[in-house]
């Protein structure tokens, strides 16, 4: 599928990765740094050297060196290249691994003395797992080269790469038979996973079949048998398979943790392994294992940056940022767009917007007809988002579309008989849609697509035959990455998806985040409009969409949500915060004036809640007796009970008042509809921490709840998910240039961003620039990752689990354990960690343990049978792709608690909708209790220690004098049973008091 290589590209990283990298972090400590030492490894590869005097380990992504016996270690590689799974060559001189310096895995090798670096593959395909035959003269890897994973080989000498392997299904981790003859190899083919080998004539032979998870393949000497990890629901074992039989069986017990890398041999019969944190060495006769102690040194650069400051107290107006879907009408005199939760009309030369909406119900996706005389939305005003219809000259609206799930991105066909429209899934779990039409007459619906995940807006061909979208083109089903294309849909085939087709201007290069950023097909027919590389560009293309000649760039700014006039002549875009037009004939871009504004609502007068005791947030004891005196927004006094006191009296006497929660690790969209707020502040949490989103979606809710227009939290934002040159979710910035790094890092100053989240494939180097960017700016930076992330100051991980780049974790096994690198590094470094151990298994887990858990009020009142049926099909899903994951979760829980122990910053997120919103919060609190946390340091965790990590301790996080007032009244005893957090009697936030049963009720 994939098989261009971008040269031009590859070598702009190497150049970034020349600027950023710098000689191993340990190598010269700075006098404001800090060293720790690491004695463990998580899910650490090592190989013994052919003399047997030297052990390679991958420890945290570089590679180091020790003596065999053991002792101090010394980097032969940098901390920024993720270096993975050395292996020796023949003659002990030369260590090959796969990195990831320029964000792509290829192979490296370098000297045993760390000089000597040299790349081996390149191209924009990922190389894995080297190995090394015994003449020294091939490599065996594995790669994404055609389309899957595949066995490749590489000859030293000439650089020639031969393809081994060409199952439809992945292989991986190849080995080398001592002879050099066979190869042993891992395969996921369907009709018979296992191990395999190929011999000497190239033919392939199944060794041994198992339906596990199976890894690392390693010959012993004799070429007798074949050494493998295999991942069951119990174990992560060692295991041995038979060349001649096939017979296998598992050698560790199932108590021990082995790690799923190849073993090398110190002799016949004495090997070398990884488990349990440790360096192990075994033998085949009867004998104790033996550990081998080391120890690494690690140097942490320690500066401190200016936060950013909040005015929570604002009282001028602000312009409005969340701007969402901006289009053009046809005659070009007009944009439609959605802010602050309404649809609103703006005319040329009249710089205030005209309100088509005014409700407390969400209305989004306008798109008009091709005569300009209706508009297409999606509003929640009848429950669900449906789709409705607004004939302008009558002001009459019409719901035309009402199905069980929520509905967006409509789109009218050329002719004004028929609206694309997607359909999403039960959970709205980050935007699957399925493609449907309707008859806009008769309202009939047809379902044209099956669903696809994370679908653009669609945009029709003049002649209403084919729809083109983007969509996710994987590399390999082995990792769910890839890059973002279009997809053609022919509309009169089968919506069997047999006739769709994969199109794209640049080869191996992602569009624009899946939203509203195109294509979008000229009403001409003439032209395909796109972003690429955050620009604004147009491809000439014929009927069918094909593209037919080269690409001309209409920007040299930021571009969001082309629209095309009607006469195919103009392009209105939104330039981060400001609305543009660009003129194809010329090139001349104008600025469309607009003056729109909000204000935050505040509340007057004085609140005063007499409170039967008070958790403050910062000790583990209550205040009895006492009246919480709310002036506006802020908390005045905490003082002793007494009757009397002017202001409007809430007696919460015989309740709980604590600090209002946060929600560390959440994603929405507007799909979700108004109850989104509601059901936030029911379960008492104030505050959000979104960490990753379309910025304009998220800065509409932040502004819409801020202003009072809907009920909702507070929200701290980020925008798309910042990531490297493969990308999976819709909301995924793919950045393929440092030009281009510096306009989105610039759009995060502009649109007033609270962090910078970065993704999976983003490689270190550039990390470490957003980083330097973000911090001079005041904002916290987070990743999926711990070192070397915070090496160079990343402010927070996702996750202790979570996806990652390379089909396992350094910061948890396939048995759920961390090690003492995790612990300490994270401890000692101050970087915060969210674990989402809810979405972990957590969530499952409460459950279980509680009868009741579905009755809880809150959750009967916004979820419905049907959601809770696809929640359940999703565990049974989710435990049969990793059999471990409600069985070890015991594991998870007790890292959370070493960490909470070696005093590691630790708060409370969910990763939710993968969770149910707001009721996995307290699931995650549940877990923290459950693994021996008090209650008090699990609430510690979700409301000042959150509120330290997003920079808002000053303001939140606690109960004290001159603070806002966000706070929950439950009953129960919270810090004597977690459980009763949930008990939630009112809710207040910025001083505005909501009870349970206001916020339950649909406005």
């Amino acid at each position: 599928m994939k098989n261009t290589y971008l040269c031009k590209r590859f070598v702009w990283l190497l150049l970034v990765a020349s600027v950023f990298s710098r000689p191993a972090a340990w190598a010269g400590t700075a006098a404001d740094s800090l060293k720790i030492t690491v004695t463990e490894g998580t899910n650490m590869a090592a190989v013994l050297s052919p003399d047997q005097k030297t052990i390679a380990i991958d420890l945290q992504g570089t590679i180091w060196v020790l003596p065999a016996g053991g002792g101090t270690a010394r980097p032969v590689t940098d901390a920024l290249g993720d270096c993975r799974q050395p292996a020796w060559s023949p003659d002990g001189n030369w260590i090959v691994f796969h990195a990831f310096w320029d964000g792509i895995y290829h192979l490296w090798m370098v000297n045993k003395d760390g000089s000597g670096k040299k790349q081996l593959t390149f191209g924009v395909f990922d190389d894995r797992e080297p190995h090394w035959s015994p003449d020294g003269k091939h490599l065996v890897f594995s790669s994404d080269r055609s389309g899957n994973y595949d066995i490749w080989q590489l000859t030293l000498e000439t650089g020639v790469l031969t393809q081994l392997t060409r199952n439809p299904a992945n292989d991986y981790n190849p080995a080398f038979s001592p002879d050099g003859r066979q190869v042993a190899f891992v395969s996921e083919r369907t009709d018979s996973p296992g191990l395999y080998r190929i011999d000497e004539m190239g033919k392939e032979h199944l060794l041994t079949a198992s339906p596990a998870k199976l890894a690392a393949p390693a010959w012993q000497p004799d070429g007798l048998q074949v050494f493998y990890n295999i991942l069951t629901k119990n174990q992560s074992g060692l295991a041995v398979a038979s060349v001649a039989t096939g017979s296998s069986q598992i050698l560790t017990p199932p108590a021990e943790d082995v790690f799923p890398f190849r073993i090398s041999w110190a002799s016949a019969t004495d090997y070398l392994y990884t488990a349990d944190g440790k360096l192990k060495k075994q033998s085949l006769k009867p004998a104790p294992t033996r550990e081998i102690a080391f120890q690494a040194t690690v140097s942490l650069a320690r500066t401190t940056y200016q936060r950013k400051r909040y005015d929570f107290d604002q009282p001028a107006p602000q312009p409005v940022r969340g701007i969402k879907g901006p289009t053009v009408s046809p005659d070009g005199k007009q944009i439609v767009f959605a802010a602050l939760g309404d649809l609103w009309l703006l005319t040329n030369g009249v710089p205030q917007p005209k309100a088509l909406t005014s409700d407390v119900y969400i209305e989004a996706d306008p798109a008009w007809s091709p005569d300009g005389t209706k508009l297409a939305f999606t509003s929640d005003r009848q429950g669900n988002m449906d789709l409705w219809v607004r004939d302008l000259k009558t002001g009459e609206d019409r719901r035309l579309v009402d199905l069980p799930d929520d509905l967006n991105f409509p789109v009218w066909s050329p002719d004004g008989s028929r609206i694309a429209f997607y359909e999403g899934d039960p959970r709205n779990v980050w935007g699957r849609g399925t493609l449907n039409l309707v008859d806009v007459r008769t309202g009939q619906v047809e379902k044209y697509h099956e669903s696809v995940f994370v679908p653009s807006q669609p945009s029709w061909s003049p002649t209403g035959k084919t729809i083109a979208l983007s969509a996710l083109d994987v590399y390999s089903s082995r990792y769910r990455e890839g890059v973002t294309e279009i997809l053609l849909v022919t509309i009169d085939g089968k919506a069997d998806g047999n006739s769709d087709r994969h199109v794209s201007p640049v080869p191996d290069r992602s569009l624009g985040t899946r939203g509203k950023n195109g294509p979008a097909w000229s009403p001409n027919g003439q032209f395909m409009a796109y972003i690429l590389d955050g620009l604004l560009w147009v491809s000439p293309v014929d009927a069918l969409g094909n593209f037919t000649g080269p690409a001309k760039r209409l920007t040299n700014e930021l571009a969001d949500s082309p629209s095309w006039t009607g006469d195919s002549q103009r392009l209105v875009y939104l330039a981060t915060d400001t609305l543009k037009q660009v003129f194809l004939a010329d090139g001349r871009i104008e600025t469309i004036p607009m003056n729109f504004t909000w204000q935050i609502k505040k509340p007057l007068g004085q609140t005063v809640i007499h409170a039967g005791q008070v958790f403050d947030g910062r000790t583990a004891a209550y205040r009895k007796n006492v009246d919480i005196l709310i002036e506006g927004s802020r908390i005045k006094a905490i003082v002793p009970h007494q009757a009397g006191r002017a202001g409007k009296l809430i007696d919460a006497s015989d309740k709980t008042v604590i600090p209002g929660l946060f929600e560390m690790h959440t994603h929405q969209s507007a799909m979700n509809g108004e109850p989104q707020g509601r059901l936030w502040l029911s379960y008492g949490i104030t505050s959000l921490r979104e960490t990753g989103a379309d910025p304009y979606d998220a800065l509409e809710r932040k502004e819409a709840w801020a202003s009072g227009r809907r009920i909702g939290p507070r929200q701290f934002f980020t925008g798309g998910l910042t990531d490297g040159s493969r990308i999976y979710y819709g909301l995924a910035t793919s950045i393929a240039s440092g030009a281009q790094l510096e306009l989105e890092l610039n759009r995060a100053v502009r649109l007033n961003f609270d962090l910078i989240k970065t993704y999976v494939r983003m490689p270190d180097p550039m990390q470490k620039r957003i980083t330097a960017f973000a911090h001079a700016h005041g904002m916290p930076v987070s990743s999926h990752e711990i070192y070397p992330a915070m090496s160079y100051e990343v402010d927070a991980v996702e996750h202790i689990g979570g996806t990652s780049r390379r089909g396992y974790s350094p910061k948890i096994t396939g048995m759920n354990r961390s090690y003492q690198d995790v612990i300490q590094l994270l401890a000692k470094s101050g970087m915060n960690i969210t674990p989402t151990a809810s979405l972990q298994g957590g969530f499952y887990v409460m459950a279980g343990k509680d009868p009741a858990f579905f009755e809880n009020r809150q959750y009967k009142a916004f979820y419905s049978e049907r959601f809770t049926t696809s929640l359940q099909a999703g565990a049974s899903q989710i435990t049969r792709i990793n059999p471990g994951y409600l069985t070890n979760f015991r594991n998870l829980q007790n890292t959370i608690k070493a960490l909470v122990a070696a005093g590691a910053h630790v708060t409370t997120g969910t990763d939710s909708p993968f969770v149910p919103y707001a009721m996995s919060l307290h699931t995650e609190l549940q877990t923290f209790v459950d693994a021996g946390l008090t209650p008090f340091e699990a609430l510690r965790s979700a409301t000042l220690r959150a509120a330290e990590a997003v920079g808002v301790s000053k303001d939140l996080g606690s109960l004290e004098p001159g603070k806002l007032a966000d706070l929950v009244i439950v009953t129960g005893d919270p810090l004597a049973t977690i459980r009763d957090a949930w008990n939630v009697v009112s809710v207040v936030k910025n001083g505005e008091v909501h009870t349970l049963d206001d916020l339950l009720k649909k406005p």
